[in-house]
């Protein structure tokens, strides 16, 4: 008797067909919206506290959700928010260093103060490019265990409040393999993710990863890339490219060459159509506030994280003063 396998009229068994992802959920944004000019982006500072507030994550709340989104919907969330008059403000948390109903409590709390959207930091054994509050964070993260799960968790809470981010460096992509990280944070409704410290001989898997998982894939430009590599730099970016306000490591209280910063972001623009946002060395509301006009979105850290490692709770009025000065001060930079 043949196989039923292999069998002249037995039809090929098929595979099942897999429904949507159980971590989709309804998320708000607004279409269609015409870009505004970078001019008009940069001087203008109104604030719109009308934020779309998605429901709670199915990870860590109950409930069920019916409308279902697409990961090309959380991108769109993302550029909406950056092309808008005012400049946005980023937070950045990593993600695992407390527990998850805890570290969605944070969430929820910096979302209100005025976070506009989320940069969640997948730890790494050796942040090359972080200072010693981050790589402490990371640290503390990893020894607890079960960090993918932990970040993904977090992402998937973080991107019903806000456009989240994930920022991380090549080694745990490559461990977890770009494909499968990619589609796992997709599922969580991240926006997007940049790889800091991204090989140039993977560039090409990684933006193909990002985009078949409908990523968007930021790039972070190092202030030392020379006029003529920007091209270069930014091919293949998406979502937004990041020019670091200081050329040291995150935690950086010192002054910002606002000049320079000024000249830099200038030159990205003429490479790139993509917004640009800026971080590291903006320890300050004044210093955000300086930066503000220069770029589309300031992303703090290390005043956050900080805040967070000792008492939880000045996280929330750290960032209210931060939103605060980013978008009550108008006319050019600060002097520094």
């Amino acid at each position: 008797m043949g196989s039923r396998r292999h069998g002249p009229y037995t039809r090929p068994r098929r595979r099942p067909r897999r429904g949507p992802s159980r971590l989709h959920r309804r998320t708000t944004c607004t279409r269609g919206a015409a870009p505004a000019s970078p001019a008009s982006r940069r001087t203008t500072h109104r604030r719109n506290y009308a934020h779309p507030v998605g429901r709670p994550s199915p990870l860590t709340c109950d409930g069920p959700f019916t409308e279902k989104d697409t990961p090309l919907a959380t991108a769109d969330r993302l550029h909406t928010l950056l092309t808008q008059p005012q400049c946005a403000l980023g937070v950045f948390i990593p993600a695992g260093v407390h527990q998850t109903d805890v570290q969605c409590r944070q969430l929820d709390h910096l979302a209100q103060s005025g976070a506009d959207l989320f940069e969640i930091g997948l730890p790494c054994a050796n942040p090359v490019l972080d200072g010693r509050l981050i790589r402490s964070a990371y640290h503390r993260a990893l020894f607890k265990g079960d960090v993918i799960d932990r970040t993904v968790r977090a992402v998937a809470h973080a991107a019903s409040l806000r456009p989240t981010v994930v920022m991380t460096y090549w080694e745990p992509v490559h461990r977890h393999g770009p494909e499968h990280l990619a589609r796992l944070l997709a599922d969580a409704e991240a926006a997007g993710m940049m790889v800091v410290d991204l090989p140039r001989d993977e560039m090409l898997r990684w933006h193909h990863a990002a985009h078949a998982a409908g990523l968007s894939a930021p790039r972070l430009v190092p202030r030392a890339t020379r006029g003529t590599d920007l091209p270069a730099a930014a091919d293949g970016a998406s979502g937004w490219l990041y020019a670091p306000a200081s050329t040291g490591p995150t935690g950086y209280q010192g002054p910002l060459d606002l000049k320079a910063l000024g000249a830099f972001t200038q030159r990205l623009r003429a490479a790139s159509p993509l917004p640009v946002a800026s971080g590291v060395g903006i320890s300050s509301p004044d210093l955000a506030a300086a930066v503000a006009p220069l770029v589309d979105a300031v992303v703090i850290g290390t005043p956050i994280v900080r805040a967070l490692l000792s008492d939880p709770a000045p996280a929330a009025s750290v960032t209210a003063s931060f939103a605060q000065a980013l978008h009550t001060r108008i006319g050019g930079p600060l002097d520094a």
